[in-house]
């Protein structure tokens, strides 16, 4: 499994776990939000796309819906693990970190909803953690003004723009420290960077890709599909499926750096 990953780098190997099991209901169509078409491909493929593109990962680890692992994996191709995930993100991470080979260091989870990454943001992530950070995170500047709100509603204070940052993935660890996070009992947190932010250990940050934004709402798809018309055709991001297909059933609707800053 993975030679064709494993060959490719004579460095640190690197794993890339992507939690794709959620149900997505926000998106709607019945279908688990990972495995839905934008432009004739599940959007899980086209970020696995992205991984496979990258010059750093060696190794591919997807925690699928329980009920859907041979489909997904058959989907995929065989240089990718797939193993069933947990009720939540946090649980199919963890097992996903479970299936990550021992000789690996640095692990980056990447959502499954975020199809248009570019390979290179992979790629910075993985060399800040090489370049000795601990915990990396891509990010955005924010162009809405945020408000803390209490539970009447009303606005308690308005933060800073200039100091607040979207948070993007994939976001990359040094394998112990990733492992250690997701030991800490019932910690609440929106990302794995904030597991990690808990165990005190400090999270840097690199710019993102305004691409790279998730795919959460109806909106965000129809913004996807008119993002990958507008690719220039030699773009792999705009491809068909090279296989011919979408899915392994006939469809592609499945059913069954360089700037671094430091944070804290």
């Amino acid at each position: 499994m993975g030679e064709g990953l494993q060959s490719r780098s004579t460095g640190p190997r690197v794993a890339a776990i992507v939690p794709a099991a959620g149900r997505g209901e926000r998106l709607g169509g019945g279908t688990p939000k990972a495995l839905r078409a934008l432009g004739g491909r599940p959007m899980l493929v086209r970020s696995i796309e992205a991984l496979r593109r990258s010059e750093s990962v060696t190794q591919i680890v997807v925690a699928a819906p329980p009920t859907l692992v041979e489909v997904v994996a058959q989907l995929l191709g065989r240089d990718v693990r797939v193993i069933a995930g947990g009720a939540e993100r946090v649980d199919s991470v963890r097992r996903a970190l479970r299936a990550v080979d021992e000789d690996v260091s640095v692990v980056l989870v990447h959502d499954a909803a975020r199809p248009l990454t570019p390979p290179s943001l992979v790629d910075a992530v993985v060399a800040a953690v090489l370049a000795g950070h601990p915990a990396v995170i891509p990010v955005l500047g924010l162009t809405d003004t945020v408000k803390e709100v209490g539970p009447d509603g009303r606005v308690i204070r308005t933060p800073p723009r200039d100091r607040l940052r979207a948070v993007q993935t994939p976001q990359g660890f040094r394998r112990d420290v990733l492992a250690a996070a997701y030991a800490l009992p019932d910690t609440p947190a929106t990302d794995d960077a904030g597991l990690v932010e808990a165990l005190g250990v400090p999270v840097t940050t690199i710019p993102g890709a305004q691409e790279a934004f998730k795919v959460t709402q109806p909106p965000d798809l129809i913004l996807a599909e008119a993002l990958l018309a507008r690719m220039a055709p030699g773009d792999p991001r705009a491809a068909a499926d090279p296989r011919g297909g979408t899915d392994p059933r006939g469809g592609a609707d499945v059913r069954a750096g360089s700037d671094v800053r430091s944070l804290g």
